[in-house]
């Protein structure tokens, strides 16, 4: 099992906020000057496992490579694959990581980056793991930030939709509070309120920062509540795929969907310099009226991906990050079952199960759940 540092991106907590900083400033000059980075990584190849339907993270990281004068194998169907044949996950990274010089890894399966982490050879980016977290998207939409609102302090920013399984959500409320004088408005359902987790962590935040009575954050289910006071609006759609493929589960959907819709009409107690966000696809959580508003930014967030995978290659591949070990070094070897059922180990048996306590509670080492 390899637990070297590989300069792996798993968790982009795992990072400094200064190396983010390093990284959306190179994003932003490679924006400028395309041309210079033209050739930046020929001779090297990229692998890519996509176990879960992607276009946006998919393309745009194959769009980065290319640019960058590399090569991409891979696959975004496991059915093509030997998976489909019943090899494991930490034999598919092994093999793998000997063809590429980094993978990139979209699963279905929290936990999943880290643990092919630990038997691959050559440096991992997460591109999402279930519901867990989405560390390039949050580099995404740090970097959106910087070009559109000229800064990552004292924003209150509403998040808006799908807060229980949104991955991409659950990563940039835990980026941006790190940095000075953010606030956060969550809106949503009771049924799909911001986990625990993440709100204990922001009131951990506010214990050192006068921010409000509830910690860095306000929850209120509806747009209208929120919408004058902020800086910043990211939408996201209700997940299909995280409900239960049952009739009960398709009804709470369909029930879920039809609650928060952005339409221009909506935008009217919106202030002049608010930015709209989405991290794609959309279903029907934001009207076609508004693409034409000059507020919504979301096609050009796409676009931001590509730039900051670019950077993120190039910083990877160049060894310039100084990240924390692989595994946290508080953990031990257990027999215990994590109690999350999307866990990674619940389906890979050689996977050692490795947990620690936290709060006087046990958390997985791979997928984070506390019980």
């Amino acid at each position: 099992m390899n637990i070297q540092n590989q300069n792996h991106l798993i968790n982009l907590n795992d990072y400094s906020t200064e190396t983010w900083d390093s990284i959306i400033t190179l994003a932003q000059l490679i924006k400028k000057t395309p041309r210079v980075y033209k050739g930046a990584c020929t001779g090297k190849i990229m692998g890519t496992l996509f176990y879960e339907p992607s276009t946006r993270t998919q393309m745009s990281f194959q769009s980065a490579m290319l640019r960058l004068g590399g090569g991409i194998i891979g696959f975004d169907n496991p059915e093509t694959s030997s998976i489909s044949k019943g090899e494991s996950l930490s034999d598919t990274a092994k093999v793998i990581s000997g063809y590429s010089d980094v993978i990139v890894m979209r699963h279905y399966l929290e936990g999943a980056a880290k643990a092919a982490a630990m038997y691959s050879d050559c440096p991992i980016i997460n591109a999402g793991d279930g519901g867990h977290l989405h560390p390039t998207q949050t580099l995404t939409d740090l970097l959106t930030l910087t070009e559109e609102k000229g800064r990552l302090t004292n924003l209150n920013i509403g998040i808006c939709g799908d807060l229980k399984h949104g991955r991409t959500v659950h990563s940039l409320v835990r980026a941006v509070s790190r940095y000075m004088g953010n606030t956060f408005t969550f809106i949503s359902t009771p049924e799909l309120s911001m986990p625990d987790y993440i709100k204990k962590e922001l009131r951990g935040i506010a214990g050192i920062s006068d921010f409000t009575d509830y910690g860095c954050f306000s929850e209120v289910h509806s747009l209208e509540e929120a919408m004058e006071h902020l800086d910043v609006l990211y939408m996201t759609r209700i997940q299909r795929e995280r409900f239960p493929d049952t009739p009960e589960g398709r009804a709470e959907y369909n029930r879920q969907q039809q609650i928060f819709t952005l339409t221009a009409d909506k935008l009217r107690e919106a202030k002049p310099d608010l930015i709209i966000m989405h991290p794609l696809p959309r279903v029907d959580e934001i009207a076609t009226d508004v693409d034409a508003d000059p507020r919504a930014v979301y096609f050009k967030q796409a676009n931001y991906g590509m730039y900051v995978r670019m950077a993120l290659i190039l910083t990877i591949l160049n060894h310039k990050i100084d990240m924390e070990p692989l595994l946290s070094g508080k953990s031990v070897i257990t027999k215990r079952d994590c109690t999350n059922l999307k866990c990674v180990t619940h389906y890979e048996p050689t996977l050692p199960k490795r947990s620690f306590i936290k709060d006087g509670k046990t958390v997985c080492e791979y997928c984070d759940c506390c019980d």
